[in-house]
């Protein structure tokens, strides 16, 4: 596969290989096509040939009679190529490319200009802007055209670099007398006026990645930028209103004096945008609440605007109908998890350095979504305003839990959830309150309704410490009592999320009750292994983070043998068990350490089959992730003292 010319402009490809390539193109994409991987080694062969990629841009730049969708699988390709090619590739073949790739921004397909701007991106990444002068010429050209085809590639192009390396057009280029951006960013403004909506959205996008770096262009055009938000913030797609408030949002937090000005007018805004009927509007809208609390501004700003707000955020902390939590929650609870529910929540992190004690490479989370944003920010609100909120929000919460009808168990839900949000920031006012409070929680604990049984784990949890301190008296003490066996009950739920919830608030439970649960240990521990029994494996996780916290908390107390005999054998059975590639290993593995360290020399009889598996996993240490090198160290070193005893 011979080019048939030196420079760049005198390459030609050979009809031959030409209709080659694409034939690979064609048959990888069919649906129906066989060995998929016979394929991809034939196009892997082809790729050892230097002028490869130039037949890959020709593909995609001109082949007109071949599909578009060939064309797009040609030019990503040839985009992958470029990150691992690029460097030893021909100064001619690369300039080919450049030069095929231009025209291709005012391609009439916009799948084409789309993907055109994908692969102009990946060269600027690659080496910047300064070895491309005509990119940058071609870019301005196309905005000024007035041909909407040019202007939307170029936008296109513009808003993937502006995401991906925006500082690349801030910089000093040699040869030009001052940023890029100096140039992009008045035609960038322009276009937020444009009629069509994609040029609004890109232009907008755009600007708004330059509200961190602030280049001197942007700071000297605010007003314009500000005056051009407030024109989109009523724009009738969705998409564009989404990006004015990710700016409002963005402004609030990293320059939140430059709206200082304009602030009542935010305000109102995103009291407007908060119940927009798009539901991402409506979530990045609630986001600048939570921005708010946190921004260096005068708290009191926002004061007059509470009784408003309040409810707004209630309203939304109900479940929406298509919340997938309300799937989740008619889930039969012995049914075996799948791979994507694998990420569980541990209430805290306990142990020896991880963050959140979640597996690094589990790339599954949890969607945030509007009812957690606005109890988020309800949580943030009573943060910074206290027992301020009180009187506005108790009413509300007061008239949701009361409500009635098929549906009312979600507004009931939600305001369970409420006081829970508020549990810190407002614990003062509701401290002369919180006998009642909890008292009405309790039988929650078994309301038919599995997400309120839930929540209503939670929330106890919030209430900890008071639940705790008052067990110096007799009705103290039979409050911990009732809160401790609802926990207990809930964690032996049918219900997955029940469970969850329950081994989480209860292992908050014990980090502040101590030897407070000394007395119950044995009734602990029955619950807890009977729920190891049960449980699938997400939850497990949870039930070795409640178990490790509960060795903490009552440390050698726990070493009694009619302890260790419900305890210890299951837990080194489920050990030997596992495969040293298991990820249930390590929150098991801390479920240990925490048991010896609470144990000490009661641990030695236990200790050998851990210590092993630990020397068998050093041995192949290339199992062990970075975030779990730490507890396998201090786990390694504990146990060969125990074992040597």
């Amino acid at each position: 596969m011979a080019s048939s010319g030196g420079e760049a402009t005198a390459w030609k490809p050979q009809e031959e290989g030409l209709r080659e390539i694409c034939g690979l193109l064609e048959q990888q994409m069919a649906p129906t096509s066989g060995d998929k991987s016979m394929i991809w080694q034939r196009l892997q062969h082809y790729s050892q040939f230097p002028d490869f990629n130039n037949y890959l841009a020709f593909i995609f730049a001109r082949a007109e009679g071949t599909s578009v969708e060939v064309r797009q699988a040609a030019g990503l390709l040839l985009k992958n190529n470029l990150r691992s090619a690029f460097k030893t590739m021909p100064p001619a073949n690369q300039q080919f490319i450049k030069s095929e790739l231009l025209p291709c921004m005012g391609a009439a397909d916009r799948q084409i200009r789309s993907t055109a701007g994908t692969i102009i991106s990946t060269f600027v990444q690659i080496e910047g802007v300064a070895g491309w002068p005509e990119l940058l010429q071609a870019l301005v050209k196309c905005l000024d055209s007035n041909d909407t085809n040019h202007m939307e590639g170029a936008m296109d192009a513009l808003s993937k670099i502006c995401e991906d390396v925006p500082q690349v057009l801030d910089s000093d280029i040699p040869g030009l007398s001052e940023p890029p951006i100096n140039a992009f960013l008045p035609r960038f403004l322009q276009l937020f006026q444009s009629p069509h909506t994609t040029l609004r959205k890109l232009s907008l996008d755009s600007v708004n990645q330059y509200i961190m770096l602030m280049p001197t262009v942007l700071y000297l055009s605010m007003d314009k930028y500000l005056q051009g938000l407030f024109v989109l913030a009523n724009d009738p797609a969705p998409e564009v209103r989404k990006l004015v408030c990710a700016a409002f949002v963005q402004l609030i937090e990293v320059r939140s004096a430059v709206l200082e000005p304009h602030l009542r007018n935010v305000i109102e805004y995103m009291f407007l945008v908060n119940k927009d009927p798009d539901d991402e509007v409506a979530l990045e809208a609630c986001e600048f609440w939570s921005a708010y609390c946190e921004a260096e501004l005068p708290a009191e700003n926002l004061s007059e605007f509470l009784p408003r707000l309040i409810p707004i955020l209630l309203s939304n902390m109900a479940y929406a109908d298509d919340d997938e939590s309300l799937i989740e929650a008619e889930e039969d609870g012995s049914l075996p998890d799948r791979d994507q529910d694998l990420k569980p929540h541990f209430h805290s992190s306990r142990l020896h350095g991880s963050e959140d004690g979640e597996d690094e490479d589990d790339d599954v989370v949890n969607v945030w979504n509007l009812r957690k944003c606005s109890a988020a920010a309800l949580d943030y609100l009573s943060n910074v305003f206290g027992d301020e909120i009180l009187p506005t929000l108790m009413p509300n919460v007061q008239a949701k839990l009361s409500a009635t009808g098929d549906e009312a168990w979600k507004d009931r839900e939600a305001a369970v959830l409420a006081l829970g949000a508020i549990g810190e920031g407002c614990i003062n006012g509701l401290y002369p309150h919180l006998s009642e409070i909890i008292a009405f929680l309790i039988p929650l604990l078994d309301d038919k309704f599995p997400l309120i049984r839930s929540i209503s784990c939670w929330t106890l949890s919030r209430f900890s410490k008071y639940i705790v301190q008052g067990t110096a008296h007799q009705e103290g003490h039979e409050r911990f009592d009732k809160v401790l066996t609802g926990l207990l009950r809930r964690i032996l739920d049918d219900n997955k999320r029940v469970q969850e919830a329950a081994c989480s608030a209860f292992a908050t439970l014990e980090e502040e009750a101590g030897e407070e649960l000394v007395p119950r240990l044995g009734i602990i521990l029955q619950h807890l292994m009977w729920a190891f029994g049960k449980y699938q494996r997400r939850n497990l996780r949870i039930v070795y983070d409640a178990l490790g916290t509960l060795a903490d908390a009552v440390g050698g107390e726990l070493n009694q043998p009619s302890y260790l005999e419900i305890l210890m054998p299951p837990l080194i059975a489920k050990w030997q068990q596992l495969s040293n590639s298991d990820k249930d290993l390590f929150p098991l593995l801390e479920c240990f350490t925490s048991i010896a360290q609470a144990l000490g020399s009661g641990f030695s009889q236990f200790a050998q089959p851990v210590y092993q598996r630990l020397i068998l996993l050093q041995l192949g240490h290339s199992m062990i992730k970075s975030s779990q090198f730490a507890v396998w160290i201090f786990s390694l070193d504990l146990l060969r003292v125990l074992v040597l005893e």
